[in-house]
């Protein structure tokens, strides 16, 4: 349960199906430490910024627009984690 900016409590359920790491420097024994960075993050944005609140009743995305992802540290899982994560939280976080 994350605690939102704003709010007594709240429980953000948010399921990510697929995800495509195509052309970065991510080995396939590296997946396990890209997903845990990004849950990581994104517990971290969720809990500092909250949900916008045109989902807080729910919703759903199909897909998401690819962002540019760079890494400048030889494809750190962490840090490419962290990325993937600040550009989920862009589109569904409360400063859209």
């Amino acid at each position: 349960m994350y605690e939102a900016r704003g709010s007594k409590s709240m429980k953000i359920n948010l399921r990510i199906e697929r995800l495509v790491l195509d052309g970065l420097p991510i080995a396939s024994n590296q997946g396990m430490s890209v997903q845990s960075a990004i849950k990581a993050e994104l517990h971290r944005l969720l809990r500092e910024g909250g949900i916008s609140s045109e989902l807080k009743s729910g919703g759903a995305f199909s897909s998401m627009p690819p962002n540019s992802i760079q890494s400048n540290q030889e494809g750190s899982p962490r840090v490419i984690g962290k990325q993937i994560a600040a550009a989920v939280y862009s589109r569904i976080g409360v400063n859209k």
